[in-house]
């Protein structure tokens, strides 16, 4: 490529997936504000990227892969700017929406922490690759030395290897999600060769010679030695394969603990979105809880863990897609007692059909917990401007050296 090619450009600022924002506008990726840096123009992006006048937050990555794999966006920054923008990304989305409110020290979890991950697993001539796909690629790019995972996982990276050589083709990757447990490894496996009797024996033995708690091979078992059961607060849950989790033990704290405080002494609680349980078990040691889910094998493993732990309140259950049928004013403030709190933790899309009943219902506390700051915002100024304060914001990064940012709210009815 000659110089001829190429553009110069200042960064001004970072998008939300992480990349520098140069005027036009132009993405560059890995880059940081205030660098100013050449590349070669491609469509809307900047390929090629030389750092002319590097900013003074950068860093050097402080894994080997940085380059190659697509797992982490901003290692190349420092870790104060990297918390600064996560907070600066909510505060903006609020602001959007003519928000302000108090914003609580973040909570970021440490390095090699992350115990759940999905790996990708090829076959070769001589064995078996395992890594993550590269930025924006198909290019599987091999892990030896993760500085995300939990040391448990990448433990596990021959036990993926030997999934692969047994159960992959040579057309696509296997993708093996592994999760910690109490018990061991948790590992579901998707876009194997079908299962059939040879290869069922083969992943049997596997669970032995891996000493894997649970085997699931799409959603067929293979086996389990031991219920992978995850701790919430005192009870101990299995989830289903592939259940959703938080990332990180410190990050689901961090979460909870806030979840807590925003409830504070409340007596009867619904917690909308409430999966395997990660709130409404710890809520349970003080209060009541209805725990409200669209997975009825989640609800299911959480009923489970409830009976099972000891000097816990009452839970009851509802298997309910509140999207599109949410609880409303009639659920909230059933004739025998109103709730004292909702506890929301919905995905991507946020939760606006559940949010206009929950200000239909006047419920008096509000603890929101989201993964998407700008579905969190346009849900927060609903509330806002049905009289609720917006009393803080806890910003958790869990997804260390990503563009992932996740928090915690207070709302209350003024």
């Amino acid at each position: 490529m000659t110089n001829a090619a190429r553009t110069r450009a200042t960064i001004e600022r970072l998008g939300h997936q992480g990349d520098g924002i140069a005027p036009g506008p132009l993405f560059a990726p890995r880059t940081l504000p205030g660098e100013i840096i050449s590349g070669v123009i491609s469509g809307q992006t900047l390929t090629d990227i030389r750092i002319e006048e590097p900013s003074e937050t950068r860093v050097q990555a402080p894994c080997r892969h940085y380059k190659s794999c697509g797992g982490c966006q901003l290692q190349h920054a420092s870790d104060d700017f990297v918390a600064d923008w996560k907070v600066d990304v909510v505060r903006h989305a609020l602001r959007t929406r003519g928000l302000e409110t108090d914003f609580r020290p973040i909570q970021t979890s440490p390095s090699r922490s992350r115990r759940r991950a999905t790996l990708s697993a090829k076959r070769t001539k001589k064995g078996a690759m395992v890594g993550f796909h590269g930025r924006a690629s198909d290019i599987v790019t091999e892990i030896t030395d993760c500085h995300l995972l939990a040391p448990e996982l990448m433990a596990a990276i021959p036990m993926v290897e030997a999934l692969a050589i047994v159960g992959a083709s040579r057309k696509a990757p296997l993708s093996v999600t592994l999760t910690t447990s109490d018990a061991g490894l948790d590992v579901l496996v998707r876009n194997g060769k079908p299962l059939d009797g040879p290869l069922r024996i083969q992943l049997a033995q596997s669970i032995e010679r891996y000493e894997i708690a649970r085997l699931t091979w799409e959603d067929e078992p293979i086996g389990m030695e031991q219920p992978p059961t995850q701790r919430f607060g005192a009870a101990r849950v299995c989830p289903p394969p592939g259940s959703f989790l938080q990332a990180t033990h410190e990050g689901e704290a961090a979460l909870v603990a806030a979840v807590q405080e925003a409830v504070g002494e409340a007596r009867r609680i619904a917690d909308l979105f409430a999966g395997c349980g990660t709130f409404s078990l710890p809520l349970a040691q003080k209060a009541e809880v209805h725990a409200v889910e669209g997975e009825r094998d989640m609800l299911q493993a959480l009923e489970q863990g409830w009976r099972m732990a000891r000097g816990l309140k009452k839970i009851t259950t509802d298997t309910r897609d509140l999207f599109r049928n949410p609880m409303l004013p009639e659920d909230l403030k059933p004739f025998d007692a109103a709730y004292d709190a909702v506890v929301i933790d919905p995905p991507r899309a946020g939760a606006e059909a559940q949010v206009a009943e929950i200000v239909r219902a006047k419920v008096p506390t509000v603890a929101y917990v989201s993964c998407n700051p700008v579905t969190f915002a346009r849900d927060a100024e609903t509330l806002v401007a049905a009289g609720y304060s917006l009393n803080w914001v806890q910003v958790v990064d869990q997804f260390r050296w990503s563009s992932h940012t996740e928090l915690a709210a207070s709302l209350t009815l003024s």
